[in-house]
């Protein structure tokens, strides 16, 4: 799964309307959104959003839940096809100002209605937590936003703020942590996580980043469900300056949250706040065989007319008679190796009177032509005399691949003895493919 890819102009300064007072309702910024849906055209518009957390008069060290609803956004149905119900993630980002800077990674619920073909996505609903790290007044921003669908295909429509940072949706003035009886101001708990990713599927591996822990602490990283911890999790070290860099193989569906804390258990004087996390199940797969089969042809041939007409030659002078045999196409469309051969054989020539002229008077020049795309060429026979034992027209040779259409043709002369008694002189040639 990718990680969040969404930026935002001036992430990790506080925006430009740090020292106002929040608005009471809902914020407008300019977005632009990028499916990743190949081919799909990317999306200009305003974003309505809103912002609330559950103590705006927190205290350094306090755990903040924040709420970030985008009502209306500029993306559309990446899919070109109808979107069921409830096959939509969001993640994004809250953007902090003022006394303290960073940024909340939010996410919310797989819910959504179902969403016709080029509609436009729904509005989504996403949590996070994030520590007060000290006293003072914190703004909360409106930052990049991805809208994960995973149906038919995992897909991610990406959408970025535009222009000039969002506007301050929320803030919260943080006071020092209580005293102490003997009125030494308690230390806060600053320990926090951040993570690479918001959601992934099962087995995906999340970068942590965790600050705020004990030099050389030995951290433990872990899922949570709830206040319960989830099977998921690994062990690190705060280096010189507390900070924790660790991966989480995220297998337990249950998990929607990270948590890292020093000692044998989480407590909320050694760990840190949650950080929302969604495991977003794969799509249900069905798998259908699908086969084809290829069935054997035959080894056939045709040919173009059924005689052979040879030119006349003068009585006494004897000499030669040419002609060509009929146009012969052999089709192989047997598959496998095996090659062929057409062979060719003449009877005696019978004239008037039962006058004879051997068959092998008569003689050929072979030629063959393989037409483009088979799978093997062919070679035509030698030039010389057919008669009755025959001779080679054409071949094939065997090999790793055999068949295809081949062109056949031979020009033939019959050489006729002078004084030669006048008439019509009739032999049957034999053509034989095997």
């Amino acid at each position: 799964m990718a990680a969040l890819a969404a930026t935002t102009g001036g992430a990790l300064g506080p925006p430009a309307a740090a020292d106002a007072e929040a608005p009471s309702g809902p914020v407008e910024f300019p977005t632009h959104c990028v499916p990743q849906q190949a081919g799909a055209a990317p999306a200009d518009g305003p974003t309505t959003a809103r912002i609330t957390v559950d103590d705006p008069a927190s205290k350094a060290g306090d755990t903040v839940t924040v709420t970030y609803r985008v009502a209306r956004t500029p993306a559309v149905n990446p899919t070109g096809a109808d979107l069921p119900a409830d096959v939509l993630t969001p993640t994004g980002r809250i953007v902090l100002g003022g006394a303290q800077s960073g940024e909340v990674t939010v996410v919310g619920a797989k819910q959504n209605d179902p969403v016709p073909a080029g509609a436009g996505l729904p509005a989504v609903t996403m949590t996070g937590t994030f520590t007060v790290t000290g006293a003072g007044g914190v703004t909360l921003a409106p930052g990049g936003y991805t809208l994960h669908t995973s149906h038919p295909q995992d897909l991610d429509t990406t959408c970025a703020v535009t222009g000039a940072p969002a506007p301050v949706a929320e803030r919260i003035t943080a006071s020092p942590p209580p005293a102490t009886a003997g009125g030494t101001p308690t230390r806060a708990n600053l320990r926090s996580v951040a993570l690479g990713t918001a959601y992934g599927k099962p087995g995906a591996r999340v970068r942590v980043t965790g600050a705020g822990f004990a030099p050389g602490a030995a951290v433990t990283v872990a899922g949570r469900a709830g206040a319960a911890e989830t099977a998921d999790r690994v062990a690190a070290t705060a280096d010189g300056r507390g900070e924790v860099l660790a991966e989480l193989p995220v297998t337990d569906r249950a998990t929607t949250a990270v948590v890292a804390y020093e000692g044998t258990a989480w407590s909320a004087l050694r760990g840190s706040g949650p950080a929302a996390y969604t495991v977003v199940a794969a799509a249900p797969t069905l798998t259908q065989s699908v086969s084809a089969v290829v069935e054997p042809g035959a080894l056939s041939m045709t040919q173009a007319g059924e005689s052979i007409t040879l030119g006349g030659v003068s009585y006494g002078e004897g000499g030669a008679a040419p002609g060509r045999i009929g146009t012969v196409t052999v089709k192989d469309a047997r598959g496998g190796s095996a090659g062929w051969t057409l062979t060719g054989r003449v009877t005696e020539f019978t004239g008037p009177g039962g006058v004879r002229i051997p068959g092998a008077s008569l003689s050929w020049t072979p030629r063959c032509t393989a037409a483009p795309g088979g799978a093997s060429g062919c070679a035509a026979g030698g030039a010389g005399v057919i008669g009755p034992q025959g001779a080679v027209l054409a071949s094939a040779p065997a090999g790793a691949e055999a068949g295809g259409t081949f062109t056949i043709d031979a020009s033939v002369t019959l050489t006729v003895p002078p004084y030669t008694p006048p008439g019509a002189y009739r032999a049957v040639l034999s053509l034989t493919l095997s």
